[in-house]
């Protein structure tokens, strides 16, 4: 995932099939697509100002150009604790020679 700000999302196709999805306190709207169900993007419980975006769904941009990517604690949200959210590691794409 990627951050952006809400302005700065723009859906150039398939936004009339998009879902949401709501949970725990519901204060976050979770974005799929209806026909294949994948998570597109979702509006942030920690800053409703942001959206986090699949960077799978971006044009031009694979999740393989990353070679390192941070996984955050999803478990212990910042707005429960009260504490920054914890990185709980790291995910390493290492492409076959």
């Amino acid at each position: 995932m990627v951050m952006a700000e809400m302005g700065g999302v723009r859906i150039l196709e398939g936004e009339d099939a998009l879902t949401t999805y709501r949970f725990h306190t519901g204060s976050a709207q979770h974005f799929f697509c209806s026909r294949c169900g994948i998570y597109t993007h979702h509006q942030r419980r920690s800053d409703q100002n942001l959206y986090a975006v699949n960077v799978a769904c971006l044009e031009g941009i694979s999740p393989f150009d990353f070679s390192e990517v941070s996984v955050m604690d999803g478990v212990n949200h910042t707005n429960d604790t009260g504490k920054p959210t914890r990185r709980a590691g790291t995910l390493r794409f290492i492409p076959n020679a």
